[in-house]
């Protein structure tokens, strides 16, 4: 009798393994990719190509396909997506998991064309099959050295898609553009490589053919900026300074070179307004972060959102949420776009809930303040907003002895994405409650260090807590909260469905459903990680999907 042992068996199943990839790979040749024979954009076929128009990217709510990091340039992380509702949602099952195995954090939101996935893990890409997770293509990069703070943790968000292009930020502030059909790098631009505080960690934006990039490093002493490369070759096509330099408006608050080190960084994507082909992009705290005394007035333009010409990249208008901030407020919070009825009236609004504890509401026609909610409980640096949108100040601020202050270090909210139902006109997010004790100390600007002037503590015996928030846009006041059970370390995300449910990552390493309008809990999954990402839906093969990063892991749900 002939046997086979188990080497060969373990042969014969990798080289079925092997078999398979050639598979996928020739169905993505023939099927997805259609591979043209130079770099042009791939021409009209009856064949399924990957070619993301610049309308396309419009297409508002999203469907079947998932474009870009909040699905499309309103931020409202709104799903048109009707197969799941809160009926059938408890018979959600897995349907495949996909292992990253250079990251422990993940903090993507995955995008989806045509029944590709495009995720991003530290400094490497992946398509996969969005049914399966079945790999197919991956472009490996590695991490970059001597990296600090924030970009030496290595994280990314996610791509952006135009015409059969994918983009994305590495770790040390370099725009790649790969060939979407193959995952060949096409060009490189360093564009923040002159110092070495500088990273990167958000998902760049596509907005017509420019692609929109911002960096890490605000707490590090860099100079913020938000710029826009053509999307064709990678030239610089703007880019817009957020620290004034001497004699521009808004300069005094940057004595003598500090304005090459004040922060304002611009870590987060932005929203679009296509009508008015206006950009919407926020801005981090000043550096130093806790010593206010060395960078006097309101420090333009950090903690703010800049109305920015798309075309240009020149200033429309901008609002400062947080004046002066001594407590590392980074307003890049999702800026959501809204068109309703608003105090009576019609208004474009754009409605962002702060770090700071406030839930902000504005004209973004321009950039006028209509009002300003508390969302937390633990609030004591301010006393609440005036009139014209500017805080009540406490008086209270980081000592040398240290100061109790509310919110901590980490804010009220923080950048893990709000989103936005249009049936029932609540913005939903995930809260923090937590107090620390804020301390300052003169420091000195050193490349290569962080730039903080001291620094937070936890205070012994206070504890913690995540509440899920929905907040009444309609009746400017919080609808209802969701107390979380866990550690108060969760920085997932939030999606909402046009059936009424809202799909979020809670504080007990579970990715949960619940019912829009209440809050009630419908449905949860434990992913046996802390979840650091925001989930998304689409659609293959008229099967709708929810997906989110937990841990080092993509896991996709759907029906039975």
């Amino acid at each position: 009798m002939n046997r086979i042992s188990d080497g060969d068996r373990m042969r014969v199943t990798e080289g079925r393994r092997i078999s398979l990839r050639i598979v996928l790979a020739l169905a993505a040749f023939l099927g997805f990719i259609m591979v043209a024979a130079s770099d042009d954009l791939p021409q009209e076929s009856g064949a399924a190509v990957l070619d993301v128009s610049s309308s396309e990217l419009m297409t508002s709510p999203p469907g079947s396909n998932w474009l870009s990091y909040n699905g499309d340039f309103t931020g409202r992380r709104f799903s048109s997506l009707s197969q799941i509702n809160p009926a059938n949602v408890a018979q959600l099952r897995a349907q495949w998991v996909f292992h990253s195995a250079n990251s422990n954090r993940m903090e993507v939101t995955p995008v989806v064309a045509n029944g590709v996935m495009f995720v991003t893990s530290a400094n490497d890409t992946y398509a996969l099959d969005a049914r399966t997770g079945l790999e197919i293509w991956h472009y490996a990069r590695p991490v970059s050295e001597g990296l600090i703070d924030d970009a030496s943790g290595h994280l990314s968000r996610g791509v952006a898609l135009w015409h059969s292009r994918v983009y994305r930020l590495t770790d040390d502030a370099h725009l790649l553009c790969l060939d979407g059909r193959s995952g060949h790098l096409i060009w490189d631009v360093a564009y923040a490589n002159w110092n070495k505080n500088y990273g990167a960690t958000g998902a760049p934006l596509v907005v017509n053919d420019k692609v929109i990039v911002g960096t890490s490093g605000g707490d590090d002493g860099v100079r913020g900026f938000v710029a826009a490369y053509n999307a064709a070759d990678g030239k610089l096509a703007w880019r817009f300074w957020t620290i004034p330099a001497p004699g521009e408006a808004g300069s005094e608050s940057w004595p003598g070179d500090l304005y090459k080190h004040g922060g304002g960084t611009t870590w987060m994507p932005g929203t679009y307004d296509a009508e008015t082909n206006t950009l919407y992009w926020t801005t981090s705290n000043p550096s130093p972060d806790f010593d206010g005394e060395v960078r006097p007035g309101d420090d333009l333009y950090t903690d703010c959102v800049l109305a920015l010409d798309a075309t240009t990249g020149k200033l429309k208008w901008h609002f400062q949420f947080t004046p002066h901030d001594l407590y590392d407020f980074d307003a890049t919070e999702t800026p959501i776009l809204i068109d309703t009825v608003y105090q009576g009236q019609p208004r474009k609004l754009l409605v962002q809930a702060n770090r700071n504890g406030f839930v902000y509401v504005l004209d973004r026609t321009n950039g006028k303040f209509l009002s300003a909610t508390p969302f937390v409980s633990n609030l004591s640096w301010a006393k609440g907003i005036d009139a014209q949108g500017r805080p009540i100040r406490s008086g209270l601020g980081p000592t040398p002895e240290g100061t109790r202050l509310c919110p901590g270090f980490a804010g009220s909210t923080n950048w893990f994405a709000p989103s936005y139902n249009e049936s029932t006109h609540f913005v939903y997010f995930l809260a923090l409650e937590e107090c620390q004790m804020f301390s300052s100390k003169p420091q000195k600007f050193e490349e290569g260090k962080t730039f903080y002037s001291t620094g937070v503590k936890r205070i012994a015996g206070e504890f913690s807590q995540k509440v899920f928030v929905a907040y009444d846009l309609d009746k400017q006041s919080i609808a209802w909260r969701y107390p979380q059970a866990g550690h108060a370390r969760s920085s997932a995300g939030t999606m909402t469905t046009a059936t009424g449910l809202v799909f979020f990552g809670d504080d007990a390493q579970s990715f949960e459903a619940v019912d829009a309008r209440t809050g009630k809990p419908l449905w949860h999954f434990n992913t046996g990680q802390e979840l650091s990402a925001s989930p998304m839906s689409y659609s293959a093969q008229d099967k709708q999907y929810v997906a989110i990063a937990a841990g080092s892991d993509i896991f996709s749900f759907a029906l039975p």
